[in-house]
């Protein structure tokens, strides 16, 4: 009896870790205020415009090759503290009151409207992705820029990380380490080493601070782009082309170990940025070359489409997927990976999984709800506060101000031109009353109108906190097209 129960007892204990091997790896890498535009990689096979022209990402270039491109990849914020609260919860930023980074304007600052004061930190009642990983057997870790307070990664699921850090930290790390680049990159590697030893799954959030901190690339780097681009090596962009390719290079780093550590076959990667790049409303024009419209503090597409590449089993070579997806759909996905059931996520989440996507970049991504929002009650651009919301090849854009509305077909008129709001006024309000509910029943944070507004004086322009306080004409709007 006692032989059939070793028996029985070392079977169970081979299928549980026949189980975890089948487990896939996950690292995930996001890269900070990254243009859609602004690797060496396109980002749409139509467009020539959606590489950059002068930034050097090969290591990028090779991970594509080796995956699958997004062409219509979102980010959840155009700002980088409500992406990251998203990608922890699986919710959007609308839905967790966390939807602006700096702080609001005030009354005193003199707006038309007040935007809603966030939190800032992360809820202690959530159930982040890290929990569910560790749970499920994983181990965790999070490396560089947190940024969503709570008591930083150690208290929200990772067994291991760089703690409660924000941009500040970036900026001590320069040449030959800039903005922690390559430590985050060997801290990674070491515990991907580590859990291959014990035969464990591994989940692995890497947050760059790179595009940050663009002053700190290599020297030699910011020499080739200033010679590249006829500018002064203290320019900004010339800072920002330079510190992309040295980001490039941690990637490589990454990547390269995954495969000499023989984990090629069990391992995702993804790569995205946490928001578009741009001076927010005003932006930069992209020319006849095209470009996206807004930028960073903006739900147009320049400020929320995002680059972004996954490699891993199963996934064809060099292919393409143009499904509408959003930061937020990792959190269920990386549960399907990892085996963890339905009956185990929290019911609210609003992401959904993309793992029907990796096989040929065809499907459906089933979600909540079939609309997709983006909120932005707060002033940054040159927009106000405003909102779009997607449903098919639609994207109505509301500005608060003066509740004046847009429609774009975002299939045909990527680079927001084409205002159809009134040819189509039955697409506008159905569009718009779907705004008006999905907010309602997330209890979204909205502008509200200021008492003390004067429009005779000029708002207070604070760096982050605001922007012009009249809402640009749909004609008027400015194109962002990255550092190219």
């Amino acid at each position: 009896m006692k032989s059939y129960l070793y028996i029985a007892f070392a079977v169970c204990l081979v299928s549980a870790s026949a189980k975890a091997a089948d487990r896939p790896n996950i690292v995930f890498m996001m890269s900070d205020d990254q243009a859609w535009n602004g690797l060496s990689v396109p980002m749409h096979p139509d467009l020539n415009w959606s590489k950059s022209s002068i930034v050097e990402t090969p290591n990028l270039e090779k991970l594509a090759a080796q995956g699958m491109r997004f062409s219509a990849a979102y980010a959840p914020a155009s700002v980088c503290a409500p992406t990251r609260i998203s990608l922890q919860t699986g919710k959007s930023p609308a839905a967790v009151h966390w939807t602006k980074a700096s702080r609001s304007v005030t009354a005193a600052d003199g707006y038309k409207m007040i935007g809603p004061r966030n939190v800032r930190q992360i809820d202690r009642n959530e159930t982040t992705i890290a929990e569910l990983l560790r749970d499920a057997g994983y181990a965790t870790a999070h490396y560089g820029k947190w940024h969503i307070n709570g008591g930083g990664p150690a208290a929200n699921g990772y067994d291991e990380g760089d703690g409660d850090i924000g941009n500040e930290y970036a900026h001590q790390y320069g040449d030959p380490n800039p903005a922690d680049i390559f430590g985050m990159a060997k801290r990674s590697i070491a515990f991907m080493e580590k859990n291959k030893k014990a035969d464990k799954p591994f989940f692995i959030q890497m947050s760059w601070h790179a595009l940050h901190a663009p002053q700190n690339a290599i020297g030699a780097t910011l020499a080739k782009y200033a010679q590249k681009m006829g500018s002064s090596v203290d320019e900004k962009r010339v800072g920002s082309a330079a510190i992309a390719e040295n980001l490039d290079t941690g990637v490589g780093m990454v990547v390269d170990a995954i495969d000499r550590l023989g984990l090629t076959d069990n391992t995702f990667v993804i790569y995205m940025s946490d928001n578009g790049s741009g001076g927010g409303g005003g932006g930069k024009r992209g020319g006849r070359r095209g470009g996206l419209a807004g930028g960073k503090g903006g739900v147009w597409e320049g400020g929320i489409r995002s680059p972004m590449i996954i490699r891993g089993p199963g996934i064809p070579a060099n292919s393409w997927c143009h499904e509408r997806v959003v930061g937020y759909d990792f959190y269920p996905t990386y549960c399907e990976w990892a085996g963890i059931p339905d009956s185990k996520l929290p019911g609210n989440i609003e992401g959904g999984s993309i793992v029907n996507l990796l096989d040929d970049g065809n499907g459906t991504v089933k979600r909540s709800r079939e609309e997709l929002v983006f909120h932005f009650p707060h002033y940054q651009g040159g927009d106000g506060p405003h909102s779009a919301l997607f449903l098919g090849n639609h994207k109505l854009m509301k500005f608060y101000e003066d509740n004046r509305l847009a429609l774009f077909d975002i299939a045909a008129d990527i680079s927001e031109q084409n205002d159809l709001s009134q040819q189509m006024p039955q697409k506008v309000k159905e569009l718009d009353r779907l705004l008006v509910t999905y907010l309602n029943d997330v209890d979204a944070q909205m502008a509200t109108p200021n008492p003390n507004y004067d429009p005779s004086k000029a708002p207070i322009a604070r760096k982050g906190g605001g922007g012009r306080n009249k809402t640009q004409k749909s004609g008027s709007r400015k194109k962002q097209g990255g550092t190219r």
